[in-house]
């Protein structure tokens, strides 16, 4: 008896030992570990990590605008149906025709509470969804914000259309650009968006007036609280009028918000000024297309923002299937391709860091003219 048990431990050692030597190294998984850090120029930044791919027709996102009914956010939401087709998962556009901290509040409650996999939000400010966003995460939910941002440490990924340098600096060029010679050291301008507390918008002011600063000095802004207009179609002609009426001799309004910018341009037309002050921001081609034609908006600029959805929808859904990252890490979206994951302080120097908890940028800008704008469908 004692012969056979040896025979067999020394059977069993041996069947351990080759199993071991088949086994790739460093345990179970041949997958690369990711970069902690992002990768330095000269090299290529480490893939994501990947794990077995849910079904994606298991999986639901809800994509949620800042307001329905704008055609900004029911652009996105279409980039963001088509990736959800292509790829297979489910994407739910959920939001309210009023963008309010409460509204939205509901909505997420809501798709929490419908069991949806994970969230994909434009917000409509920075802290005010904190609560109900930790209460999805600690249901399970996966969160991503695309255009506007909550608190990093609430959210996984973010999608922005560009640090608030490269976006800043656009809106004040497209004036620049406008200006006649004797207005290029001496305009008076001023801006005209949705709130204080939305935080891409107010990035893109506060960079803005940075630039202005150290580009164009001599440049005078003539309301330095700023005028708003809450995304609210029918108040932003009624600010615009007010704006126009209480600086006749205003040079330009710059209005970074895709909401403020048609109802600026419907002001000036409605108090014949159409083509006399410099309108210029944010907002779709669609949207904008008859006051770029007339000469009430001769050059304005956006991203596109089906795009934006899409990659919004996408990796929202890509975190509920399972994958991870971590700041460093490149993540190869369908039909955009591979973007790498910035640091959160890439928009915003103070932000929260932490290798699960990064930033994402569109590929491109673009400037619209009457020579171009026909050719976007957005």
């Amino acid at each position: 008896m004692r012969r056979l048990l040896s025979v067999a431990l020394i059977l069993t050692m041996l069947v351990t030992l080759f199993a071991g030597c088949a086994a790739p190294q460093g345990g179970a998984s041949s997958a690369p570990a990711a970069s902690s850090a992002p990768a330095a120029s000269s090299e290529a930044a480490a893939p994501a990590s990947s794990a077995p791919a849910a079904n994606a027709k298991d999986i639901t996102v809800a994509f949620i605008p800042k307001l329905t009914g704008n055609m900004f956010f029911e652009s996105a939401n279409v980039g963001a149906q088509e990736m959800a087709k292509n790829v297979g998962f489910t994407c739910d556009y959920t939001g309210n025709p009023e963008a309010s901290v409460a509204n939205q509040v509901q909505v997420i409650n809501s798709a929490v509470q419908q069991g949806v996999n994970a969230i994909a939000i434009s917000s409509v400010t920075p802290d005010g969804l904190n609560q109900a966003l930790k209460a999805a995460r600690d249901a399970g939910v996966k969160i991503v914000t695309w255009d506007s941002d909550v608190q990093a440490d609430q959210r996984s990924l973010m999608v922005s259309q560009g640090t608030p340098e490269q976006l800043g600096e656009m809106l004040v060029e497209m004036v620049a650009s406008q200006l006649p010679a004797d207005k290029k050291d001496k305009a008076k301008y001023c801006w005209h968006y949705s709130s204080s507390t939305v935080t891409d918008q107010n990035s893109w002011q506060v960079a803005g007036e940075a630039y202005i600063k150290k580009t164009y000095p001599g440049w005078v802004n003539v309301a330095p609280d700023n005028y708003y207009s809450e995304q609210d179609a029918e108040k932003a002609v009624s600010v615009g009028e007010s704006i126009l009426k209480a600086h006749a001799d205003i040079d330009a309004i710059i209005c970074n918000d895709s909401t403020a910018l048609p109802g600026q341009a419907q002001a000036a037309k409605n108090l014949g000024k159409a083509g006399k002050v410099i309108i210029t921001g944010f907002a779709t081609p669609s949207s904008m297309k008859d006051f770029c034609k007339d000469g009430t908006v001769p050059k304005f600029g956006l991203w596109d923002c089906k795009v934006q959805g899409a990659m919004g929808a996408y990796l929202a859904y890509w975190l509920a299937a399972g994958n991870s990252f971590k700041v460093g890490d490149t993540i190869d979206i369908p039909n955009v391709g591979k973007v790498k994951v910035e640091p959160n302080t890439i928009l915003d120097p103070k932000a929260y860091t932490a290798d699960d908890s990064g930033i994402v940028l569109m590929p491109e800008r673009t400037v619209f003219t009457k020579d171009n704008v026909d050719n976007y469908n957005f």
